[in-house]
């Protein structure tokens, strides 16, 4: 029994999915968000989820995405979470819930205490909540995967009414210090298992998942 449950993001290789699940992660990521060197196509995400196990969640990214985008995703993709990692609004996360039937994960970016506060506005909506590092304000930046970690102390005895999980920077050498500070019981990590932007690295997986079932 894993004692951290694990996402591993932005996967779009088979070997990548297949190391994620046979490692022991609970949650699988694909991205639709066009700009990212890790997004994929609808029917590739659909070829990637055909080998994954039951019980491992497969949750679908997005960004600032209208009903049309996901819809096209979810025709093919066989998505069982959506994850909202833009500016969307607790109004947006019911109405996609609503639409899609589906459980909405809200990534919230975080610098400072105000950005942990700003969490509540979605307890109500959200099912899941995910703390990121807030992107670099650099032209090219990503809303997430860019390998920057927060103060870990900003939500360290921090409680909310639904599961959450901490994002930003792990790897598989900073993860056991990660977990002791914020108390988190669900971690996501991508840039953190990769070689280089978008290319994920199979021995990185796994020793990320170890450390994960070591906690």
């Amino acid at each position: 029994m894993m004692g951290i449950a694990t996402k591993i993001c932005g996967l779009s290789t088979e070997e990548a999915v297949s190391a994620a699940s046979a490692g022991g992660a609970a949650f699988l990521g694909f991205v639709f968000y066009p700009p990212s060197p890790r997004a994929i196509t609808p029917r590739r995400a659909a070829r990637l989820c055909a080998g994954v196990p039951p019980g491992i969640t497969r949750v679908g990214l997005f960004v600032d995405a209208d009903d049309r985008a996901i819809d096209r995703v979810l025709a093919e993709a066989p998505v069982e979470m959506l994850q909202f990692h833009g500016g969307e609004t607790p109004d947006r996360v019911a109405a996609a819930k609503l639409r899609f039937g589906r459980p909405v994960m809200k990534a919230v970016p975080v610098a400072g205490p105000e950005d942990v506060a700003s969490a509540a506005r979605y307890q109500g909506v959200a099912d899941f909540l995910l703390f990121d590092a807030k992107p670099p304000r650099r032209i090219d930046a990503l809303p997430g995967g860019n390998g920057l970690a927060f103060d870990w102390e900003l939500i360290a005895g921090c409680s909310w009414r639904v599961p959450w999980m901490l994002s930003g920077g792990l790897n598989a050498e900073s993860l056991a210090e990660a977990v002791r500070i914020s108390g988190t019981a669900a971690v996501d990590v991508s840039s953190g298992v990769e070689s280089r932007p978008g290319v994920k690295d199979v021995e990185k997986i796994r020793a990320f998942l170890a450390a994960a079932r070591a906690l």
